[in-house]
């Protein structure tokens, strides 16, 4: 059994969370093992690196778990209580006591499930005054926040687009003749709006933000929280509120609430009066979608696929998303017309 394995095994019993602890959930992550009472919830940081992050000792992990206590307490009050050791001793892993520390948790309160914005979508238990309260939330924190004036932001769609057309391109996975024309405009749509969001960066524009704002991230009831930001990377941090908030709406959209979108943004837009131009606004809306197109599409390269009836059309509904994003982007006389994502 591997180190890893010991402390997963350790930490999926419920005694290892004292008296009162009927069950642990366990869920893996592509970063983390969570581990779920019915009060609390753990995080356990794999000991992973990759070109994004990296957690291979646990001095790493303690430093990134503490950055997201911290980072996620702006959107999320009283819900990170803060991290706790995981220790052995003379008697095996312990939570509690003496002993050397082998790892670090983020410790959390757990949220009900039927309060995540997109299980009130999918119940049809969303009202607008729901939306309105997290968009207040967010204009708020948005507002707020200050200006980034770096090239972060510029460097992250340099970074992520070729990936994006690498992944979506691969003939086997039968995306590339619907993904292509997206990809095409989406490079023109870059290079000539490249001024345009240089000035945007130079007037303050950008933020460190969420970089995660999904729908399963978003919790509703009496005051609105929001958790997991994106924390393991701050220049992918770096954004447009318009983006950030624009996204978020996207996402709502895939789940079938297209009408949130202009919600959140007519209420971001009282507090930050400096909107984008309609052809920035669409660049942001084509990149989201073609990542998140990308980011299902990658599915079917892992080995096992998990879920393997999920990814394709999935992928596909991404695209059509991209295809409507596109209408207001820029683009060359010479390049061929969008088609329609097949494979619907």
């Amino acid at each position: 059994m591997s180190e890893l394995d010991e402390k997963v095994r350790f930490l999926s019993r419920p005694d290892t969370y004292g008296p009162g602890v009927e069950s642990v959930e366990v869920l893996e992550t592509h970063m983390s093992w969570v581990f779920l009472t019915a009060c609390h919830v753990y995080k356990l940081k794999k000991p992973v690196t990759n070109p994004h992050l990296d957690f291979s000792t646990v001095e790493k992990r303690r430093r990134n778990c503490e950055l997201e206590v911290r980072l996620n307490r702006r959107l999320a009050k009283g819900v990170y209580l803060g991290i706790v050791a995981l220790r052995r001793n003379a008697g095996g892993l312990a939570l509690e006591g003496a002993g050397e520390i082998v790892d670090w948790l983020v410790k959390m309160n757990r949220l009900p499930d039927s309060d995540m914005l997109d299980h009130r979508i999918a119940a049809g238990r969303l009202a607008r005054a729901d939306v309105e309260k997290l968009g207040d939330l967010l204009a708020g924190f948005f507002a707020r926040t200050p200006p980034e004036t770096d090239a972060s932001y510029l460097e992250h769609l340099a970074r992520e687009q070729p990936i994006n057309r690498s992944v979506l391109e691969q003939p086997e996975l039968g995306f590339r003749e619907s993904a292509a024309p997206l990809l095409d405009a989406l490079d023109t749509a870059i290079e000539r709006l490249h001024p345009a969001l240089e000035a945007r960066i130079a007037a303050g524009g950008m933020v460190e933000g969420h970089g995660d704002l999904r729908p399963e991230h978003v919790y509703l009831n009496d005051t609105p929280k929001i958790i997991d930001c994106l924390e393991f990377n701050r220049r992918m941090r770096i954004i447009d509120p318009f983006d950030e908030v624009n996204y978020l709406g996207l996402e709502c959209e895939m789940e079938g609430a297209a009408w949130i979108r202009p919600v959140l943004l007519e209420i971001l837009g009282r507090r930050i009066e400096a909107r984008p131009e309609p052809a920035v606004m669409a660049l942001y809306g084509t990149f989201r979608a073609l990542m998140r197109a990308r980011l299902s599409a990658a599915h079917l390269l892992e080995t096992p696929i998990r879920k393997p009836h999920k990814w394709a059309p999935q992928t596909f509904r991404y695209l059509r998303l991209a295809e409507r994003e596109a209408v207001n982007l820029p683009r060359r006389a010479d390049r061929t017309a969008i088609r329609s994502p097949a494979g619907t």
